[in-house]
């Protein structure tokens, strides 16, 4: 427990000195990752602090991702750095004197579970402790007495109007997505968007996708009977061409985040939709983190340039908000909207209350919040992450672009393949991932992209500061060979 009474006229106001105070507890860590803090009325109890003192407190170490909240639960560290070899147990003066430290601080590091927990670099996961809870629990509650008459009735099998209009307005604001709530539909995840593209595009049977990309989405194109083939969508190579000789009709990319985390370049962008448009075919754009970009201004999306009517925007919830929800959406250019009326008895909307409950969240402006924060969140674990790695292995392991997104590719020099690396993490504990290739032996046997050095890939979205600097240093221990003659 903490033993605080601090001293106000001082040159910070309490709640700043309490925040500082906690702050470097975890940051020395005498309080680690997954220790439990004290209530805010345990803590106002004891301390004799306000209420309103130890609620700011907290609220700027939740906002910055230091702590998380469990809802019925309680609050808990989750950023604490775990990583010093004797801890040093910050003071502060109260009333003149020290103020207790915790009971469990330590002299020296002790052996915790996180060094024996497997520690997955996952890029499809997402922060644990900034979920709007609080707000989202009032969206809900709100939702069943606004809309109480109607919960008894089937809805829009396209989705919530108020939601598609609500979704419109914050592409067109954030994407700068050209569309009105007509052309939105709202599906239950990225397996019944797919399924929805299957019927709308009967005539498509191979979807072309770029030759190093690793979204995971490419087995559930395969799963809903696509046939997939890989380009290599650079300037120096005729892809295009390719496309058109082969009679393919639709491309599938992430130009907002490709695998190394810069963005589709404005020439290839032009190049892409002058294919489609020439060829009637169409671009799915797949803007699952669009919204995180980490210098410079966000990239606008592909759709903003399309004039023709070719592209098919794909977004998700899961990635800014939670995958918990299963809720995504499709907008759809103009050409095929009126197959759309054909294939109501096929489309999955997630349940009206969530969407109900999604409307009123955005229209109250939490998730524009929701979202500068967690741009906030990540910005700072995407920096914590590429350090790690240049401090642990300078001029031997290269991140490449890393802009966008909440992973990192990195490439590493040396003869060992990414699967030999990718074994030997797995083996420390550590899961780490590389390039699912798409028919990989005939692009293996068609193109240099696949010799020399291994690229692999780390995602940092669903990973504390601790974790991310304990699954570094094990994995260069595990790695610690590979360079030797």
């Amino acid at each position: 427990m903490f033993d605080i009474r601090l001293t106000e006229g001082t040159e910070h106001p309490l709640y700043i000195q309490l925040y500082q105070y906690i702050r470097q507890l975890i940051e020395s860590g005498a309080l680690q990752n997954g220790s439990k803090l004290p209530s805010i009325r345990a803590l106002r109890e004891q301390s004799g602090l306000s209420r309103t003192t130890i609620e700011t407190a907290y609220h700027m170490l939740l906002e910055e991702g230091t702590i998380y909240s469990k809802p019925r639960s309680g609050i808990y560290v989750s950023s604490g750095s775990g990583t010093e070899s004797a801890y040093q147990i910050p003071s502060l003066t109260v009333n003149g004197s020290a103020i207790a430290s915790p009971a469990h601080a330590y002299t020296e590091r002790p052996h915790t579970a996180l060094d024996d927990a497997v520690i997955d670099f996952n890029m499809l996961t997402v922060d644990r402790g900034t979920f709007p809870a609080a707000a989202w629990r009032s969206a809900a509650s709100d939702a069943l007495t606004l809309y109480s008459e109607n919960l008894q009735q089937y809805g829009d099998p396209q989705g919530e109007y108020g939601l598609r209009a609500s979704i419109a307005q914050y592409l067109n604001r954030s994407r700068r997505v050209l569309c009105t709530p007509e052309q939105i539909v709202v599906g239950s995840g990225i397996s019944s968007n797919l399924q929805l593209l299957a019927r709308l595009l009967p005539d498509v049977s191979v979807i072309a996708v770029e030759r190093e990309g690793i979204a995971q989405v490419r087995k559930k194109l395969q799963q809903h009977g696509f046939r997939l083939t890989a380009i290599p969508m650079v300037r120096e190579v005729p892809w295009a061409a390719e496309l058109t000789s082969q009679d393919i009709r639709a491309v599938y990319v992430t130009p907002s985040h490709r695998p190394a985390g810069q963005p589709l370049t404005y020439p290839l962008r032009c190049q892409l939709l002058d294919w489609a448009k020439q060829n009637n075919g169409y671009v799915i754009e797949d803007d699952y983190d669009g919204e995180f970009h980490y210098s410079g201004r966000t990239v606008p999306s592909l759709q903003s340039m399309d004039d023709a009517g070719t592209v098919i925007y794909l977004g998700t919830f899961s990635k800014s908000f939670t995958p918990a929800l299963r809720m995504g959406y499709v907008v759809l250019p103009a050409p095929l909207l009126s197959k759309l009326k054909e294939l109501e008895q096929v489309l999955s909307p997630p349940s009206r209350i969530d969407q109900w409950a999604m409307e009123l969240f955005m229209k109250r402006g939490h998730w524009y919040r929701h979202i500068r924060r967690m741009r906030t969140v990540y910005k700072r674990k995407h920096s914590k992450l590429s350090e790690l790695i240049h401090t642990y292995w300078p001029g031997r392991v290269h991140i490449n672009g890393d802009c966008a997104g909440l992973h990192l590719e990195i490439t590493v020099q040396t003869s060992y393949s990414a699967r030999q690396l990718v074994d030997l993490a797995a083996r420390a504990g550590i899961l780490i991932y590389h390039q699912q290739d798409v028919e990989e032996r005939t692009a293996a046997a068609n193109s240099k992209d696949h010799q020399g050095e291994p690229r692999l890939y780390l995602g940092f979205g669903g990973l504390s500061a601790a974790e991310m600097t304990q699954g570094i240093q094990r994995l260069a221990r595990a790695w610690s060979h590979i360079w030797q003659p």
